[in-house]
């Protein structure tokens, strides 16, 4: 990162550089084409390593210039890439998948490599993150690394992301179910509740020092399952990382996967670069109003109550709607990804996401408005169907089966051992 009054006088360097990396990435197609490397465009992302640095599309447009100049940033605290919230209702709530959580990412050690190593010329960190193959996600407004889709979700959502408060409704969201959100890859980097009970939730504040950017990042597949590598800029401030008493400092080429919460008074650009380090006043982390359904823990809705959760008079759902949306979305086989899904989604832990992976096979790309309308009315996690009384097949039921078991194997205990409901059969 440059300071301001050094963008013009580098902006030649950074046409060089830029139109260098252009080629490289056109090298890289070719070989791609040849077969020499593998990957996939769409939700599942790129396989095996990620090409070098150079060969990324970081940005769109994909200009280090363009996104570094503060007539561009997207708050006056910093460019996109440093991941800032200045509001609660910055995160908006989307529901989908894959995607790729980083909010762990910097360390080399623990149970988990989620490392963040630095790149030779110091714009990026290749950060190896968890992959959630489906679930609820939030995107920071401010952190959209696509400018025309910036644009679209501010003028649908408002500058701090308040009139998007309905899952699904920002339109960020449908760019990273459907993967278009940046050329090259399917998967990009969210945050995500999914793995606060293994992993949990904390803060620590570190001064000015460089940390990676994820949040919207582009991620490719590594060779180990539900791990992917995401190329996060590198932005140099004051940041937070998401566990407590950590050391800012990593050593060994290695940087934090962080953001920045910043305080509620607004600096000047100039006065970001040159005033003392600033304390951040909360985790930039969501902090939602109201239960959302299907999130993780504490934070979605409960689960269906029988005989007590129930449709408010005037929810305006539709239960045939509801309930096709779960029989027309199917996997191999005839199996109704909407009721696996829920059958796993709303008890699942970060050590069965392989498990979620197979439950909720396909979901992102059907059509699931209604069962996310009648959830978000009855205020309960994965209860539509009982809500409408739909009934999975066979096959569906067997599935469910299996998967509770699988649950149960790993400590899980599944919501039919909860509330009687999504039981399958044997």
């Amino acid at each position: 990162m440059r300071y301001p009054e050094e963008m013009a006088a580098g902006n030649s360097a950074d046409t060089c550089s830029e139109s260098t990396a252009r080629l490289r990435t056109v090298v890289w197609v070719i070989l791609l084409a040849l077969g020499f490397t593998a990957g996939c465009n769409g939700g599942g992302g790129g396989s095996g390593s990620p090409p070098p640095s150079a060969g990324i599309v970081h940005f769109v447009p994909n200009s280090h210039a363009f996104w570094s100049d503060s007539a561009n940033w997207t708050t006056t605290f910093g460019p996109a890439y440093a991941d800032i919230t200045v509001a609660n209702t910055n995160f908006l709530p989307c529901r989908g998948g894959p995607f790729a959580l980083c909010y762990y990412s910097g360390p080399s050690g623990g149970n988990e490599d989620l490392s963040c190593t630095l790149t030779a010329d110091g714009k990026y960190a290749n950060c190896r993150c968890y992959e959630i193959p489906y679930g609820v996600y939030f995107v920071d407004i401010n952190a959209i690394l696509n400018r025309s889709v910036y644009q679209n979700t501010v003028a649908a959502c408002g500058t701090d992301g308040s009139l998007c408060g309905k899952m699904n409704s920002a339109p960020v969201c449908q760019s990273v179910n459907q993967g278009t959100l940046i050329p090259g890859t399917g998967v990009y980097s969210t945050f995500s509740f999914d793995c606060v009970p293994t992993d949990g939730l904390g803060l620590t504040n570190c001064s000015t020092s460089q940390y990676a950017g994820c949040m919207t990042a582009p991620c490719f597949k590594t060779g180990q399952p539900q791990i992917d590598t995401c190329s996060c800029p590198v932005f140099n401030g004051p940041y937070q990382v998401g566990t407590s008493d950590s050391a800012c400092t990593l050593g060994d080429n290695l940087v934090w996967s962080a953001a920045y919460a910043a305080p509620s008074a607004t600096p000047t650009p100039a006065a970001t670069f040159f005033a003392p380090p600033r304390v951040a006043q909360a985790a930039a982390v969501p902090s939602p109003g109201a239960c959302l359904p299907d999130a993780p823990g504490g934070f979605g809705c409960p689960l269906y109550v029988p005989g007590t959760t129930v449709l408010p008079p005037d929810s305006g759902v539709d239960c045939s709607v509801v309930c096709s949306e779960y029989n027309s979305c199917q996997q191999k086989g005839g199996v109704e990804t909407g009721y696996t899904c829920d059958s796993t989604l709303c008890t699942d832990q970060c050590n069965d996401r392989d498990l979620l992976g197979t439950a909720c096979s396909n979901l992102a790309k059907c059509d699931v408005t209604e069962i996310i309308k009648a959830e978000t009315a009855a205020e309960c996690s994965c209860c539509a169907s009982q809500l409408c009384n739909c009934d999975p097949n066979t096959q569906t039921n067997s599935a469910i089966t299996a998967l509770n078991q699988q649950q149960r194997d790993r400590g899980i205990i599944p919501q039919c051992d909860v509330n009687g409901t999504l039981c399958g059969t044997p």
